[in-house]
């Protein structure tokens, strides 16, 4: 599983939850402070993409397979690498565009028979009460056994929430921030 954006909130709870359910789990981020988070939170491999080819390491990292599940919170130009880097039937599961909507040329898609997955969870959850239901207690029971802890770097008083913004939009945030009335 190979999880971009690794070093923001919905990409520390992608590594977690992906090490519960028994991946091997590769975290990509932007800077060796957010991989080093990664790796205490159970990543068991990391690309900095910043400064590494981000399809070249995840072949090697997967001695030239590609990886099976790639979690995209980020798209932009790391989508593409990504899907480069997939193996054959792989999934590629795309959560969010917080660098920006990517252009996928759709051979990709053909010559590794692979699928690209769309999730929406705010329509999940009006769709499929149930199944967000089912979703919400098995997080809550991780949760409450201690195997999953959300990870919060800072907590910013209500009156500095501009500070929290900003960090935020500086991409300096590892994990999750807080803001509190």
């Amino acid at each position: 599983m190979l999880v971009l954006g690794a070093g923001g909130s919905v990409g520390i709870s992608a590594v977690e939850i992906g090490k519960l359910m028994g991946a091997r789990v590769i975290a990509a981020a932007s800077s060796d402070t957010k991989l080093d988070l990664c790796r205490q939170r159970g990543a068991d491999a990391t690309i900095n993409y910043s400064n590494e080819d981000l399809k070249e390491r995840a072949k090697q990292l997967t001695d030239g397979n590609g990886v099976d599940l790639v979690y995209d919170c980020v798209g932009g130009a790391y989508a593409e690498q990504a899907l480069r880097a997939i193996a054959w039937e792989g999934r590629f599961v795309v959560v969010g565009f917080t660098a920006g909507i990517p252009s996928i040329p759709l051979n990709l898609v053909l010559l590794k028979s692979c699928q690209i997955i769309g999730v929406f969870y705010g329509a999940m959850t009006a769709r499929e009460p149930a199944r967000n239901a089912a979703i919400a207690e098995q997080l809550i029971d991780w949760v409450a056994s201690g195997e999953l802890q959300p990870y919060v770097s800072a907590q910013y008083p209500l009156e500095r929430a501009g500070e929290a913004l900003r960090a935020m939009i500086d991409r300096t945030v590892v994990g999750k921030v807080v803001i509190t009335p």
